[in-house]
């Protein structure tokens, strides 16, 4: 099979229809989401079992005019939230993707999405790095890709050189602003349609996946830094500190910092490489710091107004049982008296831990996991 090749001139219209069926619930369902206005496909509504080729091509005009109107970032955040896909589901839109002649920059992204979604949902939670080779991933995605030859060229050795520098990095912000994530989107761009070769797919998916282990390793110890950090300001008797760099105020209480990062997960629903709620991850560590005295607070939003809610923040608040609009009167009293009545944590130490059992490591844009936060960790920061 060889996916990367056009459509064929003589298209199986039953396999068509049989596609379009499975994806057209999820497709209505994602114009029900992200308010995407389009008239719906009658035969598509109604279930015809054996439509003609005039319903079937109509029925594949929909779902190219949906796949317009979708972007990415909604594609990924559906995905990982949305009880209508099953791995056949992401299988259908897979093979729908691939087969389309028309390579934009979005279908690729969308593919490469795709591939990795797929082959996390599959991965056994205990998979080591090590043992993830292409023979590996082009294995578990063959009933997607066929049998891939995996003679694979020079120029896909830049992505392992991208991984190296990932698992370099000591911090989201120096995974954010180091260049390295510039780097693999290079790579990707670079490929053009050599991106579509069955190696160079097998290739992108275990890039991606590993990718994805990075990232959430380094925000879990970003998050443990900020829980660790608001523990010592406590301890000093601070109660509250200047965070206007991450959009919260200039006298945020650390009470409900700590709310917050445990419902951090509220706000991950975008792609590692990019989006607000990752930056306002990495500003908030820079605000701890710098209330600690371990970083510059020149540029931490002093002397300028207070940044108001944005849409972020309101879902952290909320899922962390506060209001949006931050107060900013400073409590008499200890961090004890912030404890009793808040609703918080009376144990301040908890961490959040990812190990290889922990299947939200391999899923970039879904939850944090859960934690017990009147527990402390048993196994550190994981591996």
């Amino acid at each position: 099979m060889t996916p990367s090749q056009p459509e064929s001139s003589t298209p199986d219209l039953a396999a068509l229809w049989s596609s379009a069926r499975r994806l057209h619930p999820i497709y209505t369902e994602l114009a029900r989401e992200f308010v995407i206005d389009l008239p719906a496909c009658a035969d598509l509504e109604a279930g015809v079992d054996a439509p003609g080729r005039e319903s079937v091509e109509q029925a594949q005009q929909w779902l190219n005019e949906m796949d317009k109107r979708i972007q990415v970032h909604q594609l990924r955040q559906f995905l990982q939230t949305s009880s209508l896909v099953d791995p056949a589901s992401l299988v259908a839109m897979l093979q729908h993707f691939l087969a389309k002649t028309a390579r934009t920059d979005s279908t690729r992204d969308k593919i490469d999405f795709l591939l990795v979604q797929y082959f996390s949902q599959n991965a056994p939670t205990d998979l080591d790095d090590n043992s993830l080779d292409l023979v590996y991933v082009a294995h578990a995605l063959e009933s997607v890709l066929g049998a891939v030859d995996l003679k694979a060229p020079v120029w896909l050795n830049a992505l392992d050189r991208v991984l190296d520098s990932a698992r370099r990095s000591h911090s989201l912000d120096e995974l954010l602003h180091g260049g390295v994530l510039e780097q693999g989107r290079k790579a990707k761009t670079q490929a053009g349609d050599l991106f579509y070769l069955p190696v160079a797919l097998v290739a992108f998916t275990r890039f991606g996946y590993l990718m994805r282990r990075v990232f959430f390793r380094l925000m879990l110890a970003d998050l443990n830094s900020i829980l660790d950090g608001i523990c010592e300001l406590e301890e000093q008797g601070v109660e509250t500190i200047d965070c206007r760099r991450a959009q919260f105020s200039a006298q945020e209480p650390t009470v409900r910092l700590r709310m917050i990062c445990q419902s951090w997960k509220v706000m991950f629903q975008a792609e590692y490489s990019s989006g607000q709620p990752l930056r306002m991850l990495v500003d908030l560590r820079a605000s701890v710091d710098a209330a600690l005295g371990r970083g510059s607070a020149g540029d931490d939003g002093k002397g300028k107004a207070s940044a108001p809610a944005t849409k972020a923040t309101r879902g952290a608040a909320a899922a962390a049982g506060t209001s949006g609009d931050v107060s900013t009167s400073k409590r008499a009293g200890t961090s004890n008296d912030l404890h009793g009545g808040s609703g918080a944590a009376t144990k301040p130490t908890a961490k959040l831990t990812a190990s290889n059992g922990d299947a939200a490591e391999f899923e970039v844009s879904g939850p944090v996991p859960e934690w017990n936060p009147d527990a402390d960790s048993p196994s550190g920061h994981g591996k």
